[in-house]
């Protein structure tokens, strides 16, 4: 882990068995509109922008609503560009993300920002426990995360869940609502991705008899059977602009009105959402609502992918493992050790499905993949008489049909539709089998 040097002082970011330990800076304004306004790091990261609901708020018509986040981690201070328009420079380069370890200029616009780590440090708890709910985790990232949950859980605001798919937000939003006053109620999931456009406001509002063709008769809305309860809108990135206001409308007053009813409905619900896209790229693009943004990030934790918390892949699928045998009971070497390597892009749930494969095919040794490509898969292309025709045909189409789905929706940049189209498959078909294989939609 690397050391750094701040102000003649040693600090290592490091987390001890109760908590841990975040370098501290400090950013300003050297020159441009509001020279000398400044912010200290007090928690995981700063935000820049012309936005109101940035920790350091710029007067520059050449920098964008969201244009870059400092980020404290155990690597570093990470410096992120979040799709500004006019770019972030650093030294003369133009840069997307970077850590930064010492004292640097930062340019956006028109303005100069100072950057200067401090012989401070912020230190956060971690839980003692390496679980929470049904999620689990004993890696430090994952505890300081089970530590907030418990306040989290005891409020009553708006929770948004950033992670890469196949990070368990699901996982997390069920705990949160299970350990909450409102844990006897409902728990009502809405897939924002997997809706039409044209159904959507049905399933959020509900919609009376007759409002629209097929409406045969009245049907409440998630929003409203929900009530005493809790909503997890996942993948509220993907939720239609248009879309967007009505939401924030029924967030703001806590009302809605069925589709084809003027009659207003009082919601007393909480709402839990959860997007894979960084939404404030998304509102620099245009794609989403900038004060839908600010609605739902009041309480936001962020997930972190599978590679950066590598320590719970042993743990993961050792429960993997036993879930699917039914039977505790000590893994081979050789399959943790390989699993441990690889950079699993699906998160949890391609880990998940890994070992279920591993298990149904009753042969570990499949998983013994070649030192020089740690994601490579299994090894296929060697004949081994000693494994059964039917383990065998299963391997290579598991691995075809992985490859095939990861390709095709590359091809497609990322639309599901298109993809479904170009395969002339079904597009929950697809779906199905994204989810299978963990693969992800790439970020736009």
């Amino acid at each position: 882990m690397p050391c750094y040097a701040v102000d003649g002082v040693a600090t290592n970011p490091i987390a001890s068995s109760r908590e841990i330990t975040l370098q501290r800076f400090k950013l300003h304004i050297v020159d441009g509109p509001g020279a000398g306004a400044e912010v200290v790091s007090d928690a995981d990261d700063v935000t820049v922008g012309t936005a109101a609901g940035n920790h350091l708020v710029l007067e520059d018509a050449a920098v964008s609503r969201h244009h870059l986040v400092l980020t404290a981690s155990k690597d570093g201070i990470e410096l992120r560009d979040v799709g500004s328009t006019n770019g972030t420079f650093v030294g003369g380069m133009r840069i997307k993300a970077a850590y930064l370890l010492g004292p640097v200029s930062i340019s956006v616009g028109r303005t100069v920002l100072g950057f200067r780590p401090i012989a401070d440090a912020i230190h956060q708890p971690l839980s003692p426990e390496s679980r929470y709910g049904a999620a689990l985790g004993s890696s430090p990232e994952m505890r300081r995360i089970f530590a907030l949950l418990p306040r989290i859980a005891a409020a009553d605001s708006t929770v948004l869940l950033e992670g890469e798919t196949g990070t368990g937000k699901n996982l997390l939003a069920e705990a949160i609502h299970a350990a909450s006053p409102r844990g006897a109620g409902p728990f009502m999931v809405i897939d924002c991705s997997a809706i039409p456009p044209t159904l959507i406001e049905s399933e959020l509002f509900g919609h009376e008899r007759g409002a629209f063709t097929g409406a045969v008769s009245a049907r409440p809305g998630v929003l409203e059977s929900a009530g005493g309860g809790t909503v997890f809108l996942d993948e509220i990135g993907e939720l239609a602009l248009e879309m967007q206001p009505k939401l924030l409308r029924a967030l703001e007053e806590r009302t809605i009105r069925r589709i084809g009813s003027v009659d207003p409905i009082k919601l007393d619900v909480r709402v839990i959402a959860a997007t894979n896209r960084d939404l404030r790229r998304e509102v620099n693009k245009g794609a989403f609502r900038s004060d839908l943004f600010y609605r739902l990030n009041i309480l936001r934790v962020r997930i972190p992918p599978l590679r950066e918390r590598r320590s719970d892949i042993p743990m993961l699928v050792a429960h993997f493992h036993e879930q699917f045998t039914g039977r505790p009971g000590e893994l081979p070497p050789a399959l943790v050790s390989t699993l441990t390597r690889q950079d699993w892009l699906g998160n949890v749930r391609e880990l998940r499905s890994a070992v279920e494969r591993a298990v149904m095919m009753d042969d570990p040794t499949l998983w013994n993949e070649a030192d020089d490509d740690p994601d490579a898969g299994p090894r296929v292309g060697a004949f081994d008489a000693s494994v059964p025709f039917r383990a065998a045909k299963e391997r290579h189409l598991t691995r075809w049909e992985r490859d095939y789905v990861r390709e095709l929706v590359d091809l497609a940049a990322g639309n599901v539709s298109r993809a479904a189209r170009l395969a002339r498959m079904d597009r929950n078909h697809l779906r199905e089998l994204m989810d299978k294989y963990g693969v992800a939609v790439p970020e736009r």
